[in-house]
């Protein structure tokens, strides 16, 4: 990838005032409707002239919604994971993009709460309640595998990453880069999670995603260049995943919810399209196309299937919440098969409204000037992010053959 005709991102700038203290998840769910309603006002804008959202991201983590599935007993929330995917889908309906940037934000934070020292959960949790936002650099390509080659070396001077990464959506935007690194141990490739920086010398964010959807969520390249780290900011990550733990199911709930949302706010375009601009077909034998009783079908069955997936959402959610409470083989495996149904229903809804917009909104939904066709690049985009094919399997296999999924952040 040539990224010289791509912009360094400068870091983002220290929150200067602490975010609100949300106390619950009332209080989560109401924070949310209200920056929904701020955010959609400019999303068609944003998406189009690939605008990044810096103001609204201020007001996003001054919010206190970033810090609200840091536990009870470090100063935060502790929300349910129910609570977090109704939240991330009420914003994704307003912006997808909005929705995803923190996704990763709030995975690096259940990493910590699951792997974490409690020297590491009191200063990391701490850092988020006062405003920092951590992004990510866990994916690499440029090979046809999904070997990752940053590593994390240790020499007499002291510990540093080197290594180049890519998709790190919310990175632009981070205050820390939480990055999967691999160190040599005995012989053999020790994974960790490396909380980097955004501001240390060596670190280079480069602006360079150029997907045709979810546009702004600043999803480009990070740079390594012997970037030195503390000891106490690498927390294990292979380790997190030898025993059973959520981390998997609670980073897929997520993804779940956003697609969910995206689906849920092209709905809600096509319901104005139809009533306000569309016109009723010659034999019908209606006035309004908000009566031709073909358009009342397909929007019944759009409606009846993003419900069944909010259903299916809330279910894996639940699920997630009590394999939290008592993390063991069994209540794990279920939580990662019931987000796997989730993530199917989601995915298939999602592409379903964003699409059926323009089949019942009819041609005039497709001008430019609209920029309807958002809601179906983004939940496409999005939707790609790990295959749903994949998820039926691990479904079959568990309902046929009794298998558990394997553990790892894409199940």
């Amino acid at each position: 990838m040539n990224m010289a005709s791509h912009p360094r991102v400068q870091p983002a700038p220290k929150p200067t005032a602490t975010p609100a203290l949300i106390a619950n998840d009332a209080e989560a769910l109401a924070a949310a409707r209200q920056l929904a309603a701020d955010f959609a006002r400019d999303a068609s804008a944003r998406d189009a002239g690939r605008l990044l959202p810096w103001s609204e991201l201020e007001r996003y983590s001054a919010s206190g919604i970033w810090g609200t599935t840091v536990p009870r007993a470090f100063g935060g929330a502790g929300i349910s994971t129910v609570t977090l995917a109704r939240v991330i889908a009420t914003i994704a309906a307003a912006d997808g993009s909005l929705a995803q940037i923190p996704q990763n934000h709030f995975y690096a934070l259940e990493v910590l709460r699951v792997g974490g020292s409690e020297e590491q959960k009191r200063f990391f949790f701490g850092r988020v309640l006062a405003g920092d936002r951590l992004g990510n650099a866990l994916a690499e390509i440029g090979k046809r595998d999904f070997k990752r080659r940053t590593r994390l070396v240790r020499d007499p001077a002291g510990w540093y990453v080197e290594g180049e990464k890519f998709y790190c959506t919310g990175a632009i935007y981070a205050h820390w880069i939480p990055t999967l690194v691999v160190a040599e141990e005995a012989g053999e490739e020790v994974s960790y999670l490396a909380f980097v920086p955004r501001d240390a010398e060596g670190v280079t964010v480069i602006d360079d995603w150029d997907g045709f959807g979810q546009r702004v969520t600043g999803s480009g390249s990070v740079r390594f260049a012997r970037v030195r780290v503390e000891p106490e900011w690498i927390v294990p990550f292979k380790a997190s995943f030898d025993s059973p733990t959520t981390i998997g199911p609670h980073a897929q709930i997520m993804h779940a919810a956003i697609d969910l949302g995206i689906g849920l706010g092209a709905f809600e375009e096509t319901l104005r399209f139809v009533r306000e601009r569309s016109r009723a077909w010659m034999d019908s034998g209606v006035e309004q196309a908000s009566d031709d009783p073909l358009t009342l079908h397909q929007v019944g069955h759009i409606r009846v299937r993003l419900r069944a997936a909010e259903a299916l959402v809330e279910r894996a959610a639940a699920h997630v919440d009590a394999a939290q409470r008592a993390p063991d083989e069994d209540s794990v495996a279920r939580a990662s098969v019931a987000v796997a149904k989730a993530r199917i229903l989601t995915t298939k809804a999602g592409l379903l409204a964003a699409g059926k917009l323009f089949e019942l909104s009819g041609t005039s939904s497709t001008q430019s000037e609209d920029n309807l066709d958002r809601y179906w690049r983004n939940v496409r985009t999005h939707s790609l992010h790990d295959p749903v094919r994949w998820k039926y399997q691990a479904v079959g296999n568990f309902h046929l053959n009794g298998k558990r999924p394997p553990r790892h952040g894409a199940i």
